[in-house]
């Protein structure tokens, strides 16, 4: 049984809706070192994009003080929304991850840079440390991961996918409430309860990595097509910009207090 909190990344991912058959390929099979080398190509791209819409999410005012710049709106909102139909175009045909992976990574890229851009204004030095947090908390799971000691049991991921729903319905009940100016209270805050809560969240992102690593290692495994390496490092890059936003959120939180 494959599962993994990442709707990228679940369990029918690998399965022929056809026959309900695991897909395998002979010639050019999934491999775990080309998947690794897909997610360095998408981590790139992004970072490509997001310099540039940083760049342009930054003016210098008449006093020679930095302010955001009036398109960072365009930026962000773009991003985040051309991030979320190309993922959900990935999602539904897994065909064409090896074309709709990179875009995703090039469209997402201009949503980080600017609401990075955003915080970074507010916080001197939050990207860069959001950043180091991200990629250590990858690194250290990997390695713990591959060690053994941290094990994708079948408990370990009921209760991560579990976890992982509640934080969707608590963001979705968030926007929905936000609509209407209600605003849930304590969670979002820089209080005792909103940064319990923040850890809380990063904890459940950084576990959904460990599904992820899982969930890849079991493609590569059953023999999965060589298109399925653009499918695991597109998932695996929805979970890192996760976790970068939820490090954001965390160290804003911290920086407020």
């Amino acid at each position: 049984m494959i599962r993994s909190g990442n709707p990228a990344l679940k369990e029918s991912t690998f399965l022929d809706l056809g026959s309900g058959a695991v897909v395998s390929r002979d010639a050019g099979a999934m491999t775990l070192n080309g998947t690794v080398n897909k997610t360095g190509i998408l981590l790139l791209l992004a970072v490509l994009t997001a310099a540039f819409a940083w760049s342009q999410s930054v003016a210098v005012g008449s006093d020679g003080i930095p302010t955001i710049a009036p398109g960072v709106v365009g930026y962000m909102l773009g991003g985040a929304i051309g991030g979320f139909v190309l993922a959900l175009i990935t999602i539904f045909k897994k065909t064409w991850a090896p074309v709709t992976a990179p875009l995703y990574a090039l469209v997402e890229g201009f949503f980080l840079g600017s609401i990075s851009a955003m915080y970074e204004l507010r916080f001197d030095g939050i990207v860069f440390q959001a950043v180091l947090l991200t990629f250590g908390t990858l690194f250290a799971l990997l390695m713990a991961y591959r060690s053994g000691l941290i094990k994708a049991t079948e408990n370990f991921k009921l209760g991560v996918v579990a976890a992982t729903g509640g934080i969707f319905l608590v963001y979705l009940a968030t926007m929905v409430l936000g609509f209407f100016n209600i605003n849930i209270p304590l969670i979002h805050e820089s209080g005792i309860v909103g940064i319990g809560f923040s850890l809380f969240v990063i904890v459940i992102a950084a576990l959904n990595l460990v599904l992820d690593f899982d969930f890849i290692e079991n493609g590569v495994e059953q023999g999965a097509p060589k298109y399925m390496e653009w499918y695991g490092a597109f998932g695996l890059m929805v979970t890192l910009v996760w976790l970068y936003l939820e490090f954001l959120r965390l160290l804003s939180k911290l920086n407020s207090r």
